[in-house]
C-alpha cells in the first residue's frame, strides 16, 4: 500500500487539531492556560564525537535526534528549553554536573538513556525523547530495563522534569530516592496516540545509524 504525501499531511493536520481542540476544552474546564507555540530559546551547537565521561559527579543528559531542532517542544506543547532547564536545574540542585549529547542512532527513549548511562562518568543518564518521555538508565542495566520511566509523555509537566533531574543526580551520587511520583490517566493514551505515533515517525526520520552520540553546547536565548 502506498500514501500520498499529501493525503498524509493532510491527515497529520487533521489529527493534530483536534488534539489541539480537544486540550483546550480540558483546559478550559480546568481554568488553566493552554502552552502555546513560541520562538524557540534554546541554541543546541554540536561539538563534535561525545567521549566517555570519567568524572564520577556527572549525570549525562542524551537528546533524541529532532529534539530541540526539527521539533522545539513537547506532545503538550511544553517548549523544549523549558524541559532542559528544569531537568539540568535540578541536577544542579543536588551539587552534580551535567553533560548534554544528541544520541542519532535511536529514537527508542530506552536505548537513548542508555547510551547516556553509558557515557557517563557516574554511570546514570537521562534520555529524552521530542515528544517528552523520558527515561533515567543506569548503565550496568540492560537498555529495555530502567531506574525509572516515564512514558506517559502528556502527563509529565515542568516540576517533574525538574524532580527527574533531581533523582537521576542522587541516583549518581549512590543513594537510592524515592521514585518521581508520576500520574496515571487512563484516557491520556488513547487521547493522544495517535499524535503520539506521528512524533515519533517524524523523530525516526532523524535517526543515522552510522553517526556516533555528539557533545552538545548549550545555551539558553
Amino acid at each position: 500500500m502506498t500514501f500520498d504525501e499529501k493525503v498524509l499531511r493532510s491527515f497529520i493536520e487533521e489529527v493534530i487539531a483536534e488534539v489541539t481542540a480537544q486540550e483546550e476544552k480540558r483546559a478550559a474546564a480546568d481554568n488553566k492556560p493552554v502552552i502555546t507555540d513560541e520562538v524557540s530559546k534554546l541554541e543546541l551547537r554540536e561539538t563534535g564525537e561525545a567521549p566517555k565521561g570519567a568524572a564520577s559527579d556527572e549525570v549525562v543528559v542524551g537528546l533524541a535526534p529532532a529534539f530541540g531542532v526539527y521539533q522545539t517542544k513537547t506532545i503538550l506543547g511544553i517548549p523544549h528549553d523549558k524541559v532542559l532547564r528544569e531537568i539540568l536545574a535540578g541536577i544542579e540542585e543536588e551539587g552534580m554536573k551535567w553533560r548534554v549529547i544528541k544520541v542519532y542512532r535511536t529514537s527508542d527513549v530506552s536505548f537513548i538513556a542508555h547510551d547516556a548511562a553509558e557515557y557517563s562518568g557516574s554511570g546514570i543518564g537521562i534520555g529524552i525523547q521530542s515528544k517528552g518521555t523520558t527515561v533515567i538508565h543506569q548503565k550496568n542495566l540492560p537498555p529495555l530495563s530502567n531506574l525509572e520511566l516515564f512514558s506517559q509523555a502528556p502527563l509529565i509537566d515542568l516540576a517533574t522534569y525538574r524532580q527527574i533531574g533531581k533523582n537521576a543526580a542522587k541516583y549518581a551520587k549512590g543513594e537510592a530516592p524515592t521514585p518521581v511520583p508520576v500520574r496515571n490517566d487512563q484516557m491520556a493514551r488513547p487521547a493522544y496516540q495517535a499524535i503520539a505515533a506521528l512524533l515519533h515517525i517524524k523523530e525516526t526520520e532523524h535517526v543515522d545509524n552510522n553517526k556516533k552520540p555528539q557533545s552538545i553546547a548549550v545555551s539558553f536565548k
